[in-house]
C-alpha cells in the first residue's frame, strides 16, 4: 500500500459542505445525477477542494450546481456519522446562505441532474426522496413546519 507523504499515511474523513437557500416558502434542492442514490434530491453542495476555506467551498458549490450566487454562509450544524454516506466517512458541514438576487433561477449544473425551489412542506412531509441524511439537515434547520 503507497501511503502519501502530505498525510503521513492517516486514515481521515473526507470534508463536505452542504448550502441550506431559503426563498420564501422554498428551498434549493438539487437532483443527484450519479450514484448512489442517483434520482435522490439534496442541499446542493460537494468536496471541500485542498486549500479552500469551507464558506468559500459552500458558495463554489452551489454556483457550480445550481447557477445561484450565494453570499453571507452562516454554520448551521456538522453532520459527522460516519454512515452518512454510502461511499466512505464523510464530514459536511452546513452553511445557510443568502440568495445575492432573490430573482435568480436554478439551472442544473455540474454534477447536478436538476435543480428547483421546492415547496418547504413537501421536503418535510416526505414527499421528495431526500438523499443520505438531508431529511435531518432540512427538519433540523427548517422544524416541523414551514412557518
Amino acid at each position: 500500500m503507497a501511503l502519501c507523504d502530505r498525510c503521513q499515511g492517516y486514515r481521515n474523513p473526507s470534508l463536505a459542505v452542504d448550502a441550506c437557500v431559503r426563498r420564501g416558502n422554498e428551498v434549493l434542492l438539487i437532483q443527484r445525477r450519479h450514484p448512489p442514490n442517483a434520482g435522490a434530491w439534496g442541499c446542493p453542495g460537494g468536496f471541500v477542494d485542498d486549500g479552500e476555506r469551507t464558506e468559500d467551498a459552500c458558495l463554489r458549490e452551489l454556483e457550480e450546481e445550481t447557477g445561484i450566487l450565494g453570499r453571507d454562509p452562516c454554520l448551521l450544524m456538522v453532520m459527522s456519522d460516519p454512515n452518512r454516506d454510502e461511499r466512505k466517512h464523510v464530514v459536511s458541514i452546513v452553511y445557510e446562505v443568502t440568495m445575492v438576487d432573490e430573482a435568480q433561477e436554478p439551472r442544473a449544473g455540474d454534477d447536478a441532474a436538476d435543480a428547483a425551489f421546492v415547496p418547504i412542506e413537501q421536503v418535510l412531509d416526505g414527499s421528495v426522496w431526500l438523499n443520505g441524511d438531508h431529511a435531518d439537515i432540512m427538519r433540523a434547520w427548517l422544524g416541523s413546519s414551514s412557518d
